[in-house]
């Protein structure tokens, strides 16, 4: 790899090639034996900003007309001035209903330690709670859960993608 410094009538030349609003490619094109980079790293320390509009980039471009599009406008509260000082308003949560395909006998109950290849493996709750268990029912051949938590584990890929917001029509 060669190391080419930068001669003044190289530096002139990019100054001129500069002013005359050619990009760093073309400019390193015309100077033969530099890149682009240092072509913009030279720029850069010599601290030329200014530069000529190349003729293309001269008249700005007519753009194409659109045709009026009516938004409707949703009218959202205001809220003015300092709000960190606003009452906040404490909004009651209702518990969650008990989903009641998730209940498990109290005797089917199984820790960690008590699971086997013949029970259900599927958790309910949370790991970090001491109320945190797994199903513990019986197992179908080959699989790790019950058959009410296959249905839920194993859904076809159909039956897991959203429904289109589109109504399809026939």
């Amino acid at each position: 790899m060669t190391v080419l410094t930068w001669s003044d009538d190289r530096v002139e030349q990019l100054k001129k090639l500069w002013e005359s609003g050619l990009s760093a490619s073309q400019i390193a094109a015309e100077l033969g034996n530099v890149t682009r980079n240092a072509v913009i790293g030279k720029v850069h320390r010599l601290g030329l900003s200014g530069r000529a509009k190349a003729p293309s980039t001269a008249a700005p471009r007519q753009r194409k007309a659109r045709p009026a599009q009516h938004m409707m406008r949703v009218a959202r509260p205001v809220s003015r001035g300092n709000t960190a000082l606003a009452h906040a308003f404490e909004v009651e949560m209702e518990p969650d209903p008990i989903s009641y395909d998730n209940v498990v006998p109290m005797s089917q109950r199984l820790s960690l330690l008590e699971l086997n290849e013949a029970t259900c493996h599927w958790p309910v709750g949370d790991p970090s709670s001491p109320e945190f268990f797994f199903c513990g029912g019986k197992a179908l051949a080959g699989l790790p859960y019950c058959a009410h938590h296959s249905r839920v584990a194993y859904q076809p890929a159909a039956d897991r993608r959203r429904p289109s917001a589109k109504p399809q029509i026939k």
